[in-house]
C-alpha cells in the first residue's frame, strides 16, 4: 500500500501493518464471500481505500469523534479512515449480513478496537453520531432525508457536524436543490491518479440541512 504513504505522511508503525495487510485479507474474504467487484480487487489501494480516505483530506476527525459509515460494504470508507484515526469511533452498518461478517472479521483481524459494525438499516437506528460518511449509495437528497435525524448538533470538529459523502460522474442534478448548503470538493485536488478524475467530496454541515428539510 505504498499509495498511501505517498500521500499520508507520518504513520505510524501499526498503522503501515494494517493498511498493508488490507489487500490480503479483502482477497480472501472476497473468494468466500463477494463484497469488491472482482475488477476491482487488483485496484483496492486506489479504488476503495485511497478513495476512502480522500474524506481524510476534507477533515481531521478530532480524538472522541463518533462517525457513522451508512451502506459500508465491505468496509469502505469506514475501515481505512479507522487505521488513519485511531482515536475516532467509527460505526459501520449494512442491511445485508454477509458483508457486515466481513467488516467485523476484518477488523478483528486488523486489531480495530475503534470499530464496531451491525446490520441494520439507517432509518431504523436510534443513535447519533458527530458524522455521517458513505460512499454513494443512494441519489443524494434521499441519503439526505434517510440520514438527518442520526446527526449529533453540538460540534467538537474544524468543521461542524454534518454529512460526509464521496461522490463520482455527474451528479449535478441531485445537489441542484442543496447547492447553497454543501460545499464540494475536487478529489483530484489531493489525489493525481486519473481514477479520481470527475471524483468529489461533498459536505453538508448539519444546521444547514436541517433547516432545509423542515
Amino acid at each position: 500500500m505504498g499509495m498511501i504513504e505517498k500521500y499520508f505522511t507520518g504513520l505510524n508503525e501499526i498503522q503501515i501493518k494494517q493498511f498493508n495487510r488490507l489487500e490480503g485479507l479483502y482477497r480472501e474474504w472476497n473468494e468466500k464471500i463477494n463484497v469488491v467487484s472482482r475488477k476491482d480487487i487488483d485496484a483496492l489501494e486506489i479504488h476503495h481505500v485511497l478513495h476512502s480516505l480522500a474524506i481524510a483530506k476534507v477533515i481531521s476527525f478530532k480524538p472522541g469523534t463518533r462517525v457513522l459509515d451508512v451502506g459500508t460494504g465491505g468496509g469502505f470508507p469506514g475501515i481505512p479512515l479507522a487505521i488513519l484515526f485511531p482515536e475516532v469511533h467509527f460505526h459501520l452498518v449494512d442491511s445485508i449480513g454477509k458483508k457486515i461478517k466481513v467488516v467485523n472479521e476484518v477488523a478483528v483481524a486488523l486489531g480495530l478496537k475503534n470499530v464496531t459494525a451491525e446490520q441494520v438499516r439507517v432509518e431504523s437506528m436510534s443513535e447519533k453520531f458527530d458524522f455521517i460518511v458513505s460512499r454513494a449509495v443512494t441519489a443524494f437528497p434521499a441519503f439526505v432525508a434517510l440520514t438527518r435525524k442520526r446527526l449529533l448538533k453540538e460540534s467538537f470538529n474544524d468543521l461542524p457536524n454534518g454529512i460526509i459523502y464521496l461522490k463520482g460522474g455527474d451528479f449535478e442534478e441531485e445537489i441542484q436543490d442543496f447547492r447553497e448548503r454543501i460545499t464540494v470538493y475536487n478529489i483530484p485536488d489531493f489525489f493525481e491518479e486519473e481514477f479520481f478524475e470527475t471524483k468529489k467530496v461533498i459536505y453538508m454541515k448539519y444546521m444547514k440541512y436541517m433547516k432545509y428539510m423542515k
